[in-house]
């Protein structure tokens, strides 16, 4: 079974609804070894002035984040390994990568996932992405965008939700399969590997055709170039979703040949056994 969870949301998220303590209560009560919270830290949805049912998405609010989330570190250290994280949307903007440099300078989060949530300047998480293209085109303008983000110039740990833009896709058959793109996938999976990055297990797939993203095609793929390091993420936004799917990801880990995971630490790296 798996022990970790670290791609998870709270409501200083600006599209979560649980309080953290809350939702560390509830990682403890499902027996989580280690439970990562990764707030989003959109700088690119700031710099775009992007919208959400027309209305812009608030900043979060960074020095409350981490002072709360340090302050449960300390309560809960002898029930849970809390890992206070970040997620960053890339932007190829240099000013919007150096606010994320600062903001890893200034509040060292235990570990970084990067994620690409804006695609052809509108977030590909929803349906109006897909409006006026084509399948092919949409998914691979997503990816090409993915290999664009592994040579971004802040730190980060783990490689997000591959597959991000096929959740809420119109497409009659939405599932985003290594046999389509498998030059792109390709590109990226060997960057992943030389850049010795983390790929994330995403159980988050709502209807993308699959039960979790990246489907075992590519995640098997990724295994053959010699990749090793996973993570599992269920991407929860309220408690009920923490730890979603977890044995199912871990037996279709193992059954690819995986044997542990890998949880960044501060500049370490923890490996778990499935």
């Amino acid at each position: 079974m798996i022990s970790a969870d670290i791609h998870t949301h709270t409501k200083f998220s600006a599209d979560a609804t649980c309080d953290m303590e809350d939702m560390i209560k509830t990682a403890i009560s499902l027996g989580l070894e280690y439970y990562g919270i990764s707030e989003h830290f959109n700088y690119e949805y700031d710099r775009l002035h992007l919208k959400i049912d027309g209305e812009e998405v608030p900043p979060i609010d960074e020095k409350a984040y981490f002072t709360r989330a340090r302050a449960m570190q300390k309560k809960y250290a002898a029930k849970i390994n809390l890992l206070a994280g970040a997620e960053f949307g890339f932007d190829d903007n240099s000013r919007t990568q150096e606010r994320y440099i600062q903001t890893v300078e200034k509040y060292k989060p235990d570990f970084v996932i990067n994620s690409i949530h804006v695609c052809l300047g509108m977030d590909c998480y929803f349906p109006h992405y897909c409006e006026g293209k084509s399948k092919e085109f949409a998914y691979n303008a997503y990816l090409y965008r993915v290999l664009e983000s592994l040579d971004a110039a802040y730190p980060y740990d783990i490689v997000a939700h591959i597959g991000y833009c096929s959740r809420n896709a119109t497409y009659p058959d939405p599932k985003l399969r290594y046999e389509d793109f498998s030059d792109v996938l390709d590109a990226i999976l060997r960057r992943i590997i030389r850049k010795n990055k983390i790929l994330e297990v995403n159980t988050s797939a709502k209807t993308a055709g699959s039960p979790f993203i990246p489907d075992t095609d590519i995640l098997t793929r990724y295994y053959e170039l010699g990749g090793r390091k996973v993570s599992f993420a269920s991407d929860a936004h309220y408690a009920a979703r923490i730890g979603e799917k977890r044995e199912l990801v871990c037996e279709a880990l193992k059954k690819i040949g995986f044997t542990y995971l890998s949880v960044p630490f501060r500049g370490k790296e923890l490996q778990l056994p499935l």
